[in-house]
């Protein structure tokens, strides 16, 4: 039940900035598969930003280095 309140929070966030439907989808769908990834990803994003580096720089840093366990999710 918490999962299913989580996925409508994050796709009402997601459509609210803009996010095409069948994006969000798919990143909900990713995020299901493997939660314990993003919960890493956020986790080392939040690090580098601590550290001083910018929101998106952290990000897409990080995204790079998980690129490949991402790219199974898809």
């Amino acid at each position: 039940m918490f999962q299913n309140f989580q996925n409508t929070l994050l796709k009402k966030m997601l459509k609210a900035k803009g996010v095409p439907e069948a994006q969000i989808d798919m990143f909900v769908k990713m995020i299901e598969k493997n939660p314990e990834l993003f919960k890493t990803i956020a986790k080392e994003i939040e690090e580098k930003v601590k550290g001083g580096m910018s929101q998106m720089d952290a990000g897409m840093q990080v995204m790079k280095k998980h690129e490949q366990e991402l790219k199974k999710l898809a």
